[in-house]
């Protein structure tokens, strides 16, 4: 029977030979704590030093690779800021699994666990139960905007000025529902109200029939890395429910090295 053929590209190299190509020039610039040359990552490598030079050129302008000095190489700063965001989304998870089971045995509705990526919240975990009486359609993985739910407040509202308002820019604050703040202003206003009240609300603004209130989780520099949520249908929600979240959410905040200044 005959193998598969592999994907190729305009130059006749296969998709796979070029990513194993990209990843031996990263693993030998790890290898050194400084710059490394053309000539001596070629020799490392194995590969051809036009080869070599013209994927260390695509590695430069996507940011994997910095060029230090003409003709020497490091690792670049977007491998940084992934693996932060690597490392930063896994400890959340193994700190927040076991107080996010528990809030939800407490509530008896979903608890999500979200970060943000860019314009977009990213549900990272969630903690449900078939009596919790609704589905929401947001799953594991799912994304959302920042202005139409709960968690994204929380990081609108710790956002520079400047930044919100280039956010809303960018994505014209596009709604989905009747409830969906679209206005700049009133998105201000309500990014106040979160700070004031240390937690935010979604009010049928991603989903009609369906709000969430949420908190913020801190790492140890007080950085908010991700958001802690409640999702229930719209006419069974409890305030009772906010202290019970923020504890949660402080708590974790707590395994992850946060010392809050109150009190």
């Amino acid at each position: 029977m005959p193998r598969p053929r592999l994907p190729k590209n305009e130059d006749g190299r296969t998709a796979i030979q070029v990513i194993e190509r990209m990843v031996s020039l990263l693993d030998a610039l790890a290898e050194q704590p400084d710059p490394v040359s053309l000539k001596a990552l070629s020799g490392r490598t194995g590969l051809h030093p036009s080869t070599a030079h013209r994927i260390l050129n695509d590695l430069v302008t996507a940011r994997f690779v910095d060029r230090a000095e003409p003709g020497a190489y490091q690792l670049g700063i977007r491998l940084l800021e992934l693996g932060n965001l690597v490392k930063a989304r896994l400890n959340v998870r193994d700190a927040a699994v076991a107080p996010m089971r528990e809030l939800h045995r407490s509530t008896g509705q979903p608890v999500n666990l979200s970060i943000r990526q860019g314009d977009e919240i990213v549900y990272i975990e969630r903690a449900v139960s078939e009596r919790s009486g609704m589905q929401v359609v947001r799953a594991v993985g799912g994304r959302a905007p920042l202005h139409l739910t709960s968690v994204g407040k929380l990081f609108l509202a710790v956002d520079d000025p400047r930044n919100v308002r280039a956010y809303a820019t960018r994505t014209g604050l596009a709604g989905h529902t009747k409830n969906s703040i679209t206005d700049p202003a009133r998105l201000e206003r309500e990014l106040a109200l979160v700070r004031a009240r240390g937690y935010a609300r979604d009010n049928e603004e991603l989903e009609l029939g369906v709000r969430c209130i949420a908190a913020a989780i801190r790492d140890d520099s007080g950085k908010v890395v991700a958001g802690l949520s409640i999702s229930a249908p719209a006419d069974f929600i409890q305030d009772e429910w906010i202290d019970q979240l923020c504890n949660t959410a402080a708590g974790i905040s707590t395994a992850l090295g946060y010392e809050s200044r109150e009190g």
